[in-house]
């Protein structure tokens, strides 16, 4: 046996200590780069009370989607009762006119695309006025542009057009993986939100929501492992001193990439005891959405007495055909492209499952998303030249009569 010298022993130490020492500055240098300290929050909604918590200050302005959703049902008749008021105030009489829903998609600077479409369906001069406008992730910054009609095109072209990826997100140094919520700082983002929507803006979103309008963004619960709906016309129409604060909040939410971008925090109260929610991108539970399935639109009808044409446009801000690449043999490369893969077959799930939808409620189904001969270089995320290419490619193909499908791909 090899006889241990008092010299060794010493060696041992010294190596423990400095190995203690690489350790603590290694430690002190990723705070110092992160730049601040360990992310916070308040405590989460117990799980007993998820069901209970409500916006602090303005109850009953959101939804969580579930096999019974009374709330949404409620304020679904009411907005046809506040319909129904509006057209008597204008003299309307005869059969209601057709209503129709847009639900624009998630999918990043491919938002472009969908800005680009309306932007062309406006020149068209047939672009209809939207009874219900839904949006999820990019689809959420579109949404209340969408709602307010064709005054809007040159803001929401401004966006998709003239954006730079600094003006989205600030990038963080890359121990932000171990200490903190995101790779990036969604304040960028922020500034062009508060740019953008404003107190006029939500005014306006009021006055629609009075004509019996509706105007819905979807988040996830990211505690609850939940889908929520926000009513944001009920919000504007609040009269709230915060309406706008949360308006921008809800906006941000829904397009915070978990990872990419910081989770959204929510005030609630619940059993009169104050919580904190995490939201993140609605697309975490689904790319887009018309109304929860749980609502059946032709039974309600049917139970009220209400006779009228619907018609769903929906736009996917994405390819539905396999894009292919070349994957490095890399971990990161390949986690990327099969969470890539994994997103797409749950935008096109979601596709068939709101058809099926508008088969059961006997709504006129129409289907938009970027086509194959689009093949723009997209160097980087909110790539300012691939925006611009692709926002005239829906620009083009509505100005020339867009052919919207009357079904999902493949069926």
């Amino acid at each position: 046996m090899r006889k241990i010298h008092k010299t060794d022993g010493n060696n041992q130490m010294m190596n423990r200590y400095l190995t203690v020492e690489i350790i603590s500055i290694l430690v002190v240098l990723t705070f110092t780069l992160s730049g601040c300290s360990l992310p916070i929050r308040q405590s989460a909604v117990p799980q007993q009370l998820t069901e209970k918590a409500e916006v602090v200050g303005m109850p009953g302005v959101r939804y969580v989607v579930r096999a019974e959703m009374p709330g949404f049902t409620r304020d679904a008749m009411e907005s046809y009762y506040r319909e129904q008021a509006y057209r008597a105030q204008q003299s309307q009489v005869g059969a209601l006119p057709p209503a129709n829903f847009l639900a624009l998609s998630g999918g990043g600077d491919n938002g472009a695309f969908g800005s680009g479409l309306l932007s062309g369906w406006t020149a068209t001069g047939n672009r209809p006025e939207f009874k219900g406008v839904t949006g999820i992730s990019t689809g959420a910054l579109i949404a209340p542009f969408a709602f307010l009609g064709p005054k809007y095109d040159i803001p929401l072209k401004e966006l998709f057009t003239h954006s730079k990826p600094k003006d989205i997100l600030k990038a963080r140094y890359f121990v932000a993986a171990l200490f903190n919520d995101a790779m990036a700082d969604d304040a960028p983002l922020a500034r062009l939100l508060k740019k953008h929507v404003t107190e006029d803006m939500l005014k306006e979103i009021a006055r629609e929501d009075a004509k019996g309008r509706l105007l819905m963004i979807a988040t996830t619960n990211l505690d609850a492992n939940q889908a929520v709906i926000w009513n944001m016309g009920k919000i504007a129409a609040s009269g709230h001193p915060r309406a706008l604060e949360l308006f921008h909040k809800i906006m941000l939410a829904s397009a915070a990439i978990p990872g990419t971008f910081p989770p959204v925090m929510i005030d609630v109260e619940a059993n009169g005891q104050r919580y904190q929610e995490m939201h993140v991108d609605g697309g975490a539970r689904a790319q887009v959405f018309l109304y929860p399935p749980a609502i059946k639109v032709a039974e309600l009808s049917k139970q009220h007495g209400i006779v009228r044409e619907r018609r769903l446009y929906l736009i996917r801000n994405a390819r539905l055909d396999p894009d292919w690449a070349e994957v490095e043999r890399r971990t990161l490369s390949i986690a990327s492209r099969a969470v890539h893969s994994l997103i797409q077959t749950q935008g096109v799930g979601d596709l068939y499952k709101i058809y099926a939808q508008t088969q059961r409620d006997g709504i006129d189904f129409n289907l938009a998303f970027i086509p194959r001969s689009f093949n723009a270089p997209h160097k980087e995320e909110f790539d300012t030249e691939y925006m611009r290419q692709l926002f005239q490619t829906g620009y083009d193909l509505a100005v020339k009569g867009y052919l919207w499908e009357k079904t999902p791909p493949g069926l």
